[in-house]
């Protein structure tokens, strides 16, 4: 097999193998048939021992893990092409995944692993709060701190918070502000479920890359209804599963089929209001993926929405009905029928808005990599199911799937969090042997010992008992020398209200003293 039938023209459409890795474009308007184009492209790289990741958006491409039924329109399209002979319902081999846990396999990452670039895109962030995230990497590196979870990175956070003027000096500017932003944009990525994204086990890459024991590929089916409830969020994993292909597997240069198909449903959410970092690492990773053996194909509703640095380098090309009510639309109807390498018996600018359901326009890479002429084509029916599995069926599947166990049970390693954690402990506990040391020294010689509000005073044993012991012996002694005459000439003083009788009475007793 070297060659995925796609449909008929006025003659067959083929996508070839060997230059499925060129990349391509699913485009259309809202109902026009992309995910039935996406369902069979998915059957046949399967059916060629290819691996495939597809985002299922509608629940509907869970249907390629069941055989479909026999439907007369589906019979009849098989017929208008000339497919009847070849026509097969078959069940493909399919793993099920799922951010959340619910609809499949817990699919995770590290913190470490999306890195700075893609988890500032993720939370929505300034350059200014970018350069901040950048210098906690950098100082997580240097200190070798593991940031696996947002509890590691809240943990990061509170530390380059408490280390900002240092820092500050080492690295470059860190202010509170940007710091506090960062939380404050993480708290609410928390309640998008953004935190079942990043933990342990890690997504091992190599099983999106399975096939079955009969050699078809494993068709992994990504559960995305819930997840486009937070569309960064799912462009960001979708993003950062593309970097991950891309600087994990090996240089293959041109094989004679991909080692890996990439879906990549609602491309849109990718390029809205993206950084142009962003917008060139994409285009990085897509020019150069291709040599890893990896072919990446954008579904989107209209060529426009993806950037024409990325646009150019999509050969394989199927067009479903647009629709020119405004402007705009006219813009993009005009912009794709330019990007197909023209045909002389078929106008298509007015073609592209006259396509029925289940029919395209389709352009593939042939001989030495050169695009096909535009053909009007009846897209084949699938072999699988057209709709989703039920929900006991969708259960059964992921039970039985080889993959099951391994991510199911979160693992909570030894990171940011506890080592800083543990540090802060280690910490405490010197501070308090220092000052165990401090007291002792004091006691043996009485120096004073420094705290941190200042010098406290030695404590040389003295108490209250001896002092009064004291006072009780000085009053005894003075008291056998007073007289009787002193001590009534006292009390009389004390009566007199008068400064006059006061002055009397200290000259009387003047006198008596001297007498004795």
């Amino acid at each position: 097999m070297d060659s995925i039938y796609i449909g008929g023209s006025t003659k067959d459409e083929k996508l070839l193998l060997k230059l499925a890795n060129r990349h391509g474009l699913i485009t259309g308007a809202t109902g026009t048939g992309k995910t039935v184009s996406l369902q069979i492209l998915a059957e046949g790289f399967s059916a060629a021992g290819v691996p495939v990741f597809c985002a299922d958006i509608k629940g509907d491409l869970s249907g390629l893990s069941t055989a479909g039924t026999e439907k007369d329109f589906l019979e009849k399209r098989a017929a208008d092409i000339g497919f009847s002979d070849s026509y097969t319902y078959e069940a493909f081999p399919t793993a099920f995944w799922d951010l959340y846990g619910e609809q499949g396999h817990p699919v995770r990452t590290t913190v470490t692993e999306v890195g700075p670039l893609l988890l500032a895109r993720l939370l929505e962030l300034n350059d200014t709060q970018e350069g901040v995230l950048n210098i906690l990497f950098e100082l997580a590196d240097d200190e070798g701190l593991l940031l696996l979870d947002l509890k590691d990175l809240r943990a990061m956070l509170a530390h380059v918070s408490d280390r900002a003027s240092e820092l500050s000096r080492l690295y470059g500017n860190v202010s509170k502000s940007s710091i506090g932003a960062i939380q404050r944009r993480l708290l609410v990525l928390e309640r998008q479920g953004g935190d079942n994204l990043f933990g342990e086990p890690a997504l091992d890459i190599r099983d999106f890359m399975r096939t079955a024991h009969d050699g078809r590929g494993v068709i992994n089916i990504l559960a995305a209804d819930k997840l486009m409830n937070s569309p960064k969020l799912y462009a960001v994993f979708l993003l950062w599963l593309l970097s991950e292909l891309f600087e994990e597997l090996p240089e293959v240069g041109d094989p004679e089929k991909p080692k890996l198909v990439f879906f990549f449903d609602e491309a849109h959410l990718l390029f809205n209001d993206a950084p142009k970092a962003l917008i060139e690492k994409v285009e990085q990773v897509v020019r150069l993926i291709r040599s890893k053996g990896v072919g990446v194909y954008f579904v989107t509703q209209n060529p426009l929405d993806v950037p024409d640095t990325i646009l150019a380098q999509l050969g394989n090309r199927v067009q479903h009905a647009l629709r020119a009510f405004t402007p705009r639309d006219q813009k993009a109807v005009r912009a794709a029928a330019e990007t197909f390498r023209p045909n002389p018996k078929l106008d298509t600018e007015r073609v592209i808005t006259e396509l029925g359901v289940g029919e395209a326009l389709v352009s593939t890479l042939e001989g030495k990599g050169i695009p096909s002429i535009v053909e009007r084509t009846l897209v084949r029916p699938p072999s699988s199911r057209l709709g989703p599995v039920t929900k006991a069926e969708r259960r059964e599947l992921i039970q039985s799937s080889a993959v099951f166990g391994l991510y199911e049970r979160l693992k909570d390693r030894h990171s940011a969090y506890e080592m800083l954690e543990q540090r802060a402990q280690d910490e405490l506990r010197q501070e308090e042997k220092q000052r165990s040391k401090e007291d002792r020294h004091t006691q043996k010689h009485g120096e004073p010992r420094r705290t941190r509000s200042g010098f406290e005073l030695p404590d040389f044993g003295r108490d209250d008992r001896p002092r009064q012991e004291s006072r009780r012996k000085t009053t005894s002694r003075r008291s056998n020398r007073d007289s009787v005459l002193e001590a009534g000439m006292k009390s009389a003083a004390r009566s007199l209200g008068t400064s006059l009788g006061r002055a009397l009475v200290r000259g009387l007793l003047g006198s008596l003293k001297r007498g004795f």
